[in-house]
């Protein structure tokens, strides 16, 4: 689909998702991503996924459809339809948060101890090493690795960002090797390496 389309589109979404459920157009354009059609002629649907939660929404002309049951999952929680009413004070404070915590993991001990080794795990990096397991299974072994020998730093980050969880902390842990790889993406283009 074209941009100019897929811009009127989400228009319209915006439009109708503000009209008929009090969603902050901000949610929908960060959040919303354009599955494709369904149908034919008058019954054409455009559908619409979060990101993050994956509940759908279907575009019929100007309304729009929360599809709350998609397959065997219960989707559109009222928690989750809140997260979309939510101010953009809300919101603004949401992004500085993430961005603080995203701050805290740039320069934790856990992650400065370990940054090599994580990133070696991810083909677009430099010193990639290509007879490991990938970065997610990485930062697992590595975070049960360290619990196991209840490591401080470990201690220190779980209690900082409020989670035990293992998938969770090893979540956090990868992040910021995505803004270092694309930092290295960007240098290769302006040195014009591929």
């Amino acid at each position: 689909m074209n941009p100019a389309k897929m811009n009127q589109l989400f228009d319209t979404l915006r439009a109708a998702c503000i009209r008929q459920f009090g969603f902050n157009p901000r949610r929908i354009t960060a959040e919303m991503r354009y599955v494709g059609t369904e149908g034919h002629g008058k019954d054409l649907l455009h559908i619409f996924r979060a990101a993050g939660s994956h509940s759908q929404m279907a575009l019929k002309n100007t309304y729009v459809t929360l599809r709350e049951q998609h397959g065997e999952k219960p989707h559109w929680t009222e928690a989750e339809k809140a997260h979309f009413k939510n101010t953009d004070a809300e919101i603004d404070a949401e992004i500085e948060a993430k961005h603080a915590e995203l701050e805290y993991i740039r320069h934790c001990p856990l992650y400065q101890d370990h940054r090599a080794q994580l990133l070696s795990h991810y083909k677009d990096w430099p010193d990639y090493q290509a007879d490991g397991p990938n970065p997610r299974e990485a930062a697992r072994t590595l975070i049960q690795t360290l619990a196991d020998a209840r490591d401080a730093r470990l201690a220190d980050f779980a209690e900082h960002l409020h989670t035990n969880d293992p998938e969770q902390l090893a979540h956090l842990l990868l992040s910021p090797c995505h803004l270092e790889i694309e930092a290295v993406r960007a240098a290769d283009n302006v040195t014009g390496k591929t």
